[in-house]
């Protein structure tokens, strides 16, 4: 049976709560706790946290939409896999791997990505008390982590949208970004794999 648009936009939002929560989870514990040292009522931190992480996924949603395009558009072709939903183009695998692995490189990368990293700092430049300000809080840091992995969502494409392994590895990496010092070594490291890998995958 063909798969639904509604159905994979939701099978394309549920991933990205899964992959892309945990990136989030600093920034809202350390929220709630600013909220408290102001002394905000407890529902009102319930509500204010509830908000953020709402505008931050609904970013991801975005993402999902044009995600989900882009696979109504892949699949006629015949360039994804019917079961696993991965790439059965050299061509497609290796745009998409360089792609990542050129952003990996760029200043844009590392902006988004030092956001992401330092969420004390995120907060005291952005955050205000009011439930509003929460929910425009959520969506800013969303749109920094869009720019820091959107990319590398797309590379579930290459290693398949439907693979569980490719999920959790590409899962890994960005928790791994995010946690691990901001020296940088990270991204270009992986950014020099994903374009030896897009090389490797026209020549092979």
């Amino acid at each position: 049976m063909a798969i639904t648009w509604p159905l994979a936009l939701a099978m394309w939002w549920v991933m990205m709560i899964a992959m892309m929560t945990p990136g989030v989870t600093p920034l809202m514990l350390l929220y709630e706790r600013v909220l408290a040292h102001h002394h905000v009522q407890n529902w009102r931190i319930a509500a204010a946290t509830a908000l953020l992480l709402s505008g931050y996924l609904l970013i991801w949603l975005v993402f999902s939409v044009g995600a989900t395009a882009l696979q109504f558009l892949l699949q006629p072709s015949g360039l994804l896999s019917g079961m696993m939903l991965w790439s059965r183009s050299a061509v497609l695998s290796a745009a998409l791997l360089a792609m990542a692995g050129l952003y990996q490189w760029s200043p844009w990368k590392r902006q988004c990505l030092k956001q992401c990293q330092e969420p004390a700092r995120f907060i005291a430049e952005h955050a205000r008390t009011g439930l509003p300000d929460a929910l425009v809080l959520g969506l800013r840091h969303g749109l920094y982590c869009l720019g820091c992995c959107g990319p590398l969502m797309l590379l579930l494409f290459v290693g398949g949208i439907m693979n569980v392994i490719w999920i959790a590895a590409l899962s890994v990496l960005v928790l791994c970004e995010k946690l691990l010092p901001a020296s940088g070594l990270t991204t270009r490291l992986t950014g020099s794999l994903l374009i030896a890998w897009a090389i490797a995958s026209l020549v092979v």
